[in-house]
């Protein structure tokens, strides 16, 4: 055989190896990594993410709630110490929590001052909820057409309505679950398509993947929140109810939401994934979607997640910021995030912490039967 065949040949079979070993390598980790239990993951994330707040945003501030949540599941209360550490300069004045010129981010970023409000009963917290919710009202107190900086989005039904109605349960003001419902109303009048799922924005009909994950994890949150006698409430549950089905169908084999929610050939996208799969069992722990149903969903769900996360924190396949495009390419062409990522750890926490609440709820619910 001459020379150069050889050499050829050597470089094939070598770069077959190399390929074949990088699989094999892969192969194992994805195994390890399905191994571990969703306390298991939540732990390994909560050591990188949910650590500060230098700015109140919702992904720091979704982080630290997850880790809030987690330490309270696993009964460590160094967790909670370490959020109160994190939140007390906002709390206690030291720095603003909104500056000269808010956004959607920086009110959502205020969950995480009511959600220990609702455990503390803490005046400070719940004034700082307040304060953000209040945005949503005119300087004579009346409720706007709609909650500010939505920028016609669809992430805007997550950046207001748990805001207005955890203000709502924190101070008794029915004021705020009637914005909440106004607000929906509102944005689904903008991004709510015929099929049931969300365009992103009026500027194309395309359902962007985390564009539907903001509003099915937006109303599993504000559902906690509004009162179960409140005119709207009906209303607000029936279009959560409609949202998980009209999602459900396009969940791929492999357990994943993609990047476009209705074309499959768009990537697989690991926040929106993460949103709506909270969304999914949180709607079952609370009684508001079937457990048949939508726990075969979630079961396919979880093991793709997972096989996403590494021990240190890493994630694949987080879409990277977004604001509205222009059409179906652009959102197409969006980069995926993979490495080190604050969204995707965000989401990545809740849900894991959300998993393992609904495994100890189930296990409980079993045994009680």
């Amino acid at each position: 055989m001459p020379r150069l065949c050889v050499i050829f040949v050597v470089l094939v079979f070598a770069a077959t190896a190399s390929r074949a070993a990088a699989l094999e390598d892969n192969s194992v980790e994805v195994a390890k990594r399905l191994k571990r239990s969703p306390t298991e993951v939540a732990v390994q994330l909560s050591r990188r993410y949910g650590r500060s707040l230098k700015q109140v945003q919702y992904i720091p501030a979704v982080a630290v709630i997850g880790r809030l949540r987690l330490g309270e599941l696993i009964g460590d209360a160094s967790y909670r110490e370490d959020v109160d550490k994190v939140i007390s300069p906002f709390r206690d004045g030291v720095q603003k929590t909104i500056g000269e010129k808010p956004n959607g981010s920086d009110l959502a970023g205020h969950l995480i001052f009511g959600e220990l409000a609702l455990r503390t009963r803490d005046n400070k917290l719940t004034a700082l909820t307040k304060a953000a919710a209040d945005f949503a009202f005119d300087d004579n107190g009346e409720p706007r057409e709609a909650a500010p900086f939505h920028n016609e989005m669809s992430d805007a039904v997550f950046m207001s309505c748990p805001l207005l109605t955890q203000a709502g349960r924190l101070t008794g003001e029915s004021k705020y679950h009637d914005m909440a419902v106004k607000h929906l109303t509102f944005m689904q009048k903008l991004c709510l398509r015929k099929d049931g799922i969300y365009r992103h924005s009026p500027l194309d009909e395309a359902a962007w993947g985390r564009g539907n994950g903001f509003p099915a994890l937006g109303l599993a949150w504000s559902l906690g929140d509004l009162p179960k006698d409140h005119s709207g409430r009906p209303n607000m549950l029936t279009s959560f109810q409609n949202h998980m089905a009209a999602l459900r169908p396009h969940q791929d084999a492999t357990g994943m939401w993609h990047q476009v929610i209705d074309h499959p050939e768009s990537y697989p996208e690991l926040t929106a994934t993460c949103m709506i799969t909270y969304s999914m069992l949180r709607g079952i722990r609370e009684g508001w979607l079937d457990r048949p149903t939508f726990g075969s969903a979630i079961r396919k769900a979880w093991p793709a997640i997972s096989s996403r996360i590494g021990d240190d924190g890493s994630l694949t396949g987080v879409c990277e910021g977004t604001g509205k495009q222009p059409n179906l390419q652009a959102y197409f062409d969006r980069k995926a995030i993979n490495g080190f990522d604050d969204r995707g750890g965000a989401m990545s926490l809740l849900v894991a912490v959300e998993l393992a609440t609904f495994d100890a709820w189930a296990s409980k619910d079993r045994s009680a039967q």
